[in-house]
């Protein structure tokens, strides 16, 4: 269907008159592929004509089949809420949902829903901070005697062979190769190829012993705060994948991940830890540990493709359509950070000599990760009160780059690095970090604080850093005072890290393209993380 018609649709579901019980006023929420009409004491939601890769509701016959399907499967976890599948009529007078009498032609079909309070939603009572470890406990053991009820069956579990989960991912990448350099960047895309590629590897055995084992099961498929909702005496979790199959049939761990994701992109990651244990202790699962981090990385890559559809959707309004081009974003953001860090917070500490393109590493790495960069240039002069791209002369660089200054600098870096992960946040330090006792001080603090941490160490040639010296000296937007007549000086200070100074070290060439090293680096991590 046009845009134009799903617009008409939506338009004459925001009328009143459409209802029986006729409001005032009638609340619409969509997404990329249904309406839902929010009418206390009812919801009603209709699905939009539409086919993608994943659902075909093309037809009026498909649709009302996916209706009857949706009440269905939801009476398992939400038994009460939903009422049934009524007709959508087009009469004299126009549409009407849900009519009293048998009047008009049926043109669609929508799910009945008792309407549930907004301020009951897991989402909404984490934001004012009224759930938090009970209310986590009482979703985990709701989904796990959910899960112990599922029986299992061969084709079920056929969604658990290696080879089609592998298929399966692949083809997120496929159909997500527009969003290439508008919701991520190239490197972030291969990136995260290459780390779902090396797990099915690495984890091939894991994944067979899994299915074999009966724990690929018809779950719910769309776990996410928004569709869990919490009273004093009941769990509902409703809105579970109606339309394929496959989503639904899957490892617990999978399905758990979407909701312990959710979790983390909302602020709250020990949560998403103890849900993932609680589920893993109750289920007698330990090797959910081992999958998580990997079903959360593939969940996000579902997400940001749904929210980039949603993006580019002409039927939904621009300012909602700006939203969900961020949400896409950051999305990618989090399914990169699970590859490359796992779960928690990291420092991603970029030095090497000067001229190997650090800074344009660091902040592609930061934007790709949705973290902070600290860079000691900009910390440096911001300390000493310094516009941060003023050329300095040699009586101002003489003091800016005294050892007391410099000391101030490196101190600075590794405090704010430190109050960033005990905050449970990513950071990315960019630093020359030519003196291995600076390097050992932040190693130190980095573990005492228990913050997972990596080196990367840029190199390249010596002409390739002289001929990167000199284009800095013809530029003016540049925080660093290292410039071509200073190659020989800094060269000498810097001290070449030892093969057994840190085993969380990886020396990454910057002699490429700039995209072609930072896709390097992030291989490199993610190597580094198993």
């Amino acid at each position: 269907m046009p845009p134009s018609s799903i617009a008409t649709l939506r338009d004459a579901l925001s009328s009143p008159s459409a209802y029986p019980h006729c409001h005032d006023a009638v609340t619409l929420q969509q997404t990329h592929i249904s309406i839902v009409a929010l009418v206390p004491p009812w919801v009603y939601k209709v699905k939009k004509p539409v086919e993608l890769d994943f659902l075909d509701f093309s037809t009026l016959e498909k649709r009302h089949a996916y209706c009857k399907q949706e009440v269905a499967l939801n009476t398992r976890l939400c038994g009460d809420t939903y009422e049934g599948v009524v007709p959508v009529v087009q009469t004299d007078d126009g549409i009407r949902v849900d009519p009293n009498e048998d009047e008009g032609d049926i043109v669609d079909y929508a799910v009945k829903m008792h309407y549930l309070p907004p301020e009951h939603f897991l989402d909404a009572q984490l934001d004012r901070g009224d759930a938090g470890a009970d209310a986590i406990d009482r979703v985990a053991q709701t989904l796990c005697r959910f899960y112990k009820a599922q029986s299992t069956s061969a084709e079920i579990a056929e969604s658990g062979w290696v080879d089609r989960l592998r298929d399966g991912m692949m083809s997120n990448f496929e159909q997500t190769t527009d969003h290439v350099g508008t919701f991520l960047s190239r490197p972030a895309c291969e990136a995260l190829r290459y780390y779902t590629d090396r797990f099915f590897d690495q984890n091939a055995a894991l994944l067979h012993r899994r299915r074999a084992g009966g724990l690929i099961v018809d779950g719910h498929g769309d776990l996410r705060l928004e569709h869990v909702h919490l009273t004093d005496d009941h769990v509902c979790i409703y809105d579970c994948i109606e339309f394929n199959d496959e989503l639904r049939h899957l490892d617990i761990a999978n399905d758990i991940a979407f909701l312990a994701m959710d979790l983390d992109l909302h602020g709250r990651p020990a949560l998403g830890r103890r849900l993932v244990s609680q589920v893993a202790e109750t289920m007698g699962d330990p090797e959910i540990d081992r999958l998580i981090d990997f079903y959360k990385c593939s969940r996000t890559h579902v997400r940001g493709k749904v929210e980039g559809i949603r993006a580019r959707a002409e039927e939904v309004p621009p300012q909602e359509r700006l939203e969900s081009r961020m949400r896409a974003q950051r999305h990618y953001q989090w399914g990169l950070r699970y590859a490359v860090a796992g779960t928690g917070p990291f420092v991603i500490v970029m030095f090497g000599r000067s001229g190997t393109g650090k800074s344009t590493q660091a902040s592609a790495l930061a934007e790709a990760l949705g973290w902070a960069h600290l860079a000691s240039d900009r910390i440096r002069k911001t300390l000493a009160g310094v516009p941060l791209h003023q050329r300095t002369d040699a009586a101002e660089r003489t003091d800016l780059y005294s050892d007391r200054m410099s000391d101030r600098t490196y101190r600075t870096l590794q405090r704010r690095a430190v109050e960033r992960g005990r905050n449970l946040q990513g950071t990315v330090l960019d630093a020359t970090y030519s003196d291995p006792d600076r390097r050992d001080t932040l190693r130190t603090a980095l573990r005492s604080a228990d913050i997972p941490y990596a080196f990367v160490e840029l190199t390249a040639p010596d002409d390739v850093l002289r001929e990167r010296l000199a284009t800095r000296d013809a530029a003016s937007a540049t925080a660093s005072d290292a410039r071509a007549d200073d190659f020989e000086m800094l060269n000498d200070r810097y001290q070449v890290p030892t093969a057994l100074e840190d085993p969380f070290h990886v020396r990454v060439s910057a002699a490429d393209a700039p995209a072609d090293t930072t896709l390097n680096i992030l291989k490199a991590l993610i190597r580094l993380n198993g």
